[in-house]
C-alpha cells in the first residue's frame, strides 16, 4: 500500500499524473513558440510534473539508482522553472532560464515514457528488451534533438508580454 493505495492502483495514479504532465506540458512548450503563456496549463504541467517526480519516490526501491536520479535532477530543475516564473515573473534573464528548465522538466518526463514504454509495452520490449539495442538508443536520440529544438526555438521566441499592474 502506498497513499492508502494498492501499488497497481499507486502505479495508475503515478502514470496518470505523468501522461497529464506531458500532454499539458507540450501544449504549453509549443505556445512558447508563440509567445503565449496559458497560465492555467502552465500551472498544471508544472504542478503534475512535481507531482510526477514526488510519487516516484513514493516506489519502494534498495539503491539510489537512475530513476531516483532523474527523479531528482527533475525536481530541481522544476523548482527552478517555478521561481522564475512566480518568483521572478520572468523578468530578464529569468524568461530563458524558464524555458530552458520548463522544457527539461518535460524531456525528462518524456526521457522516462520512452523507457517505461520499452519496459512495459510488448511491442517495444521486443525490439529493445535490455534497452541498449539500436530502436532504444535511436528513439531516445530522436527524442533528445527534439527537445534540444524545441528548447532553442521557444527560447528566441518566447517573449510574452509584461504584465499589467498589480493594482489600477
Amino acid at each position: 500500500m502506498i497513499l492508502g493505495m494498492s501499488t497497481a492502483a499507486f502505479t495508475q495514479f503515478h502514470v496518470l499524473l505523468s501522461l497529464i504532465g506531458i500532454v499539458s506540458g507540450i501544449a504549453v512548450a509549443l505556445a512558447m513558440l508563440a509567445a503565449n503563456r496559458l497560465p492555467a496549463l502552465t500551472a498544471i504541467f508544472l504542478l503534475t510534473t512535481v507531482a510526477t517526480s514526488v510519487t516516484g519516490f513514493m516506489f519502494p526501491f534498495t539503491s539510489f539508482g537512475p530513476p531516483e536520479i532523474v527523479g531528482t535532477i527533475s525536481l530541481v530543475v522544476l523548482v527552478v522553472a517555478i521561481l522564475a516564473l512566480y518568483g521572478y515573473k520572468l523578468a530578464g534573464a529569468w524568461r530563458w532560464i524558464y524555458v530552458a528548465t520548463a522544457v527539461i522538466a518535460l524531456y525528462l518526463n518524456v526521457f522516462v515514457g520512452v523507457v517505461q514504454t520499452f519496459q512495459k509495452v510488448a511491442l517495444f520490449h521486443a525490439l529493445a528488451p535490455t534497452q541498449t539495442e539500436p530502436p532504444f538508443a535511436i528513439a531516445q536520440g530522436i527524442v533528445l534533438i527534439a527537445f534540444i529544438a524545441l528548447g532553442v526555438a521557444a527560447a528566441k521566441k518566447f517573449r510574452p508580454p509584461a504584465p499589467g499592474p498589480a493594482f489600477a
